[in-house]
């Protein structure tokens, strides 16, 4: 399919579902939200973005999210997971992604047996049959609120050597279709992650052919993908616009113009400057700056030229009116920040945009402890893969007997895979409840530190 015919229908295919499909609530104090997918969940970065944004923005909402994801699903693995490992985390909510697997990979490029339509036809319904195995076992489950979400893109166009499967984006299309279908004929709530990020992929590969949302691979998103993703997620969720402050100030005036928020008082004139406290009731988010993902060399922050992330997410909005000097030292409990014009902070500045605040430091506190969580939490998504996709196809899932432990010994040498996964497999396996209480810990210590503290704001003028 031509880049032109991909992005016309995909803007089509936007402004059509974007009356018809319920979205998802934001989430609730208590909700147990958990994420089933394939290595693209598994990586635990999109899921966790989410789960960071909850944690800084809604300081007093304590939710708790799981990663389900394990490398290589397709829908039928992921129906094999749901009772031995989805359902007994116990979700409020469960959203439920898959369809890069399930589209085929190197059948595109078998001259021999090329894929027709009557062969992507076998793949889709053979994801779709699946599916309604997924479908059937959580209408028994109505406790349980049901969010399916579309994959994120294979990236078919972008110019780059390797990994091309022409035709695959179709089929995932195929599957994307019937997902959409099935979560409104169900009443369940619907994300789309793959025509938006391939709008995006399109609209930027006119301005560099080289660009991609995934990578090098064409499939799996690097950080600033992932940041995209939670970006779709949280505006379907309705989160957009909500600023982490707003406020406005006149010199010269002891109250406020504007508070959203936010709390300012004890306003001061000083000279050509002033002074004020700032409470906000919500953190900056922070935005890594590392490449995480294996093989990938994007960062996070990359994602912020391609999306209005800092704008709609992140909006720490600070605005003085009637300032008469040109220029103005901002400084935070007595620490320099920055040097602002007169126009500048007239018309407004966002103070997320400033690593060296104390706000954007105390969040950078949460993000590092979030991401140790994460690290914990990795292990076991390994132990599952090793239990549903070496132990299963041997009759011993979940199996504590010495068979197991001298089935996995005897492959070890030949299976990289498992190779490559024994040491966490075997961590869960004998460490797990400490695991599982080190994560708890480490949320619990979030909870107490996620809480916005009052600034005293100095503008010296200069």
């Amino acid at each position: 399919m031509k880049k032109t015919a991909i992005l016309s229908f995909s803007l089509c295919f936007l402004l059509a579902s974007s009356y018809a499909q319920k979205k998802p609530a934001p989430f609730k104090p208590g909700d147990r939200v958990v994420f089933a997918g394939n290595s693209i969940t598994e990586a635990g970065f999109y899921e966790s973005y989410i789960w960071l944004y909850y944690m800084t923005h809604f300081p007093d909402r304590r939710i708790t999210i799981f990663n389900g994801g394990v490398g290589g699903d397709v829908a039928e693995q992921i129906y094999r997971r749901l009772p031995g490992d989805l359902l007994p985390k116990k979700p409020t909510k469960l959203v439920v992604s898959f369809g890069m697997n399930d589209s085929k990979y190197f059948e595109y490029n078998d001259t021999k047996n090329p894929v027709t339509e009557a062969k992507r036809k076998t793949f889709v319904d053979e994801s779709y049959k699946s599916y309604l195995k997924i479908q059937d076992t959580l209408l028994a489950h109505p406790e349980i609120h049901k969010i399916l979400m579309a994959s994120s893109p294979y990236d078919e166009t972008v110019k780059q050597e390797g990994s091309l499967f022409k035709g695959k984006w179709k089929t995932m299309d195929e599957i994307t279709a019937f997902q959409k279908k099935a979560a409104k004929d169900q009443g369940w709530a619907y994300v789309d992650l793959f025509h938006p990020m391939t709008v995006i992929n399109q609209r930027e590969q006119q301005k560099d052919s080289t660009y991609t949302s995934t990578g090098p691979d064409r499939i799996h998103p690097g950080s600033a993908g992932h940041l995209i993703m939670a970006y779709i997620f949280l505006k379907d969720q309705g989160l957009a616009g909500k600023p982490v402050a707003d406020f406005t100030l006149k010199a010269g005036s002891p109250k406020a113009i504007k508070m959203e928020n936010c709390t300012v008082s004890t306003i001061k004139q000083q000279g050509d400057g002033l002074s004020f406290d700032y409470l906000a009731e919500s953190l900056p988010f922070p935005v890594d700056t590392v490449a995480r993902v294996w093989g990938n060399k994007q960062i996070e922050t990359e994602a912020l030229s391609v999306i209005p992330f800092m704008q709609q997410f992140s909006n720490e909005q600070m605005k003085i009116e009637g300032l008469t000097g040109r220029a103005y030292l901002l400084k935070i409990d007595g620490q320099p920040i920055g040097t602002f014009s007169g126009q500048a902070l007239k018309a407004g500045v966002n103070l997320a945009t400033l690593h060296n605040t104390p706000q954007y430091r105390q969040a950078l506190q949460i993000m590092d402890l979030n991401s140790k969580r994460k690290d914990i939490e990795a292990k076991f998504r390994n132990y599952y893969w090793v239990q549903y996709d070496f132990l299963y196809d041997k009759g011993l899932l979940f199996n504590k007997t010495q068979e197991a432990t001298d089935t996995i010994q005897a492959n070890l040498a030949t299976n990289g895979w498992l190779n490559a996964k024994y040491g966490d497999y075997e961590a869960v396996r004998t460490h797990g409840q400490q695991l599982k209480q080190q994560m708890k810990d480490y949320v619990d210590k979030i909870y107490q530190i996620n809480k916005p503290l009052k600034h005293h704001f100095e503008l010296i003028a200069e």
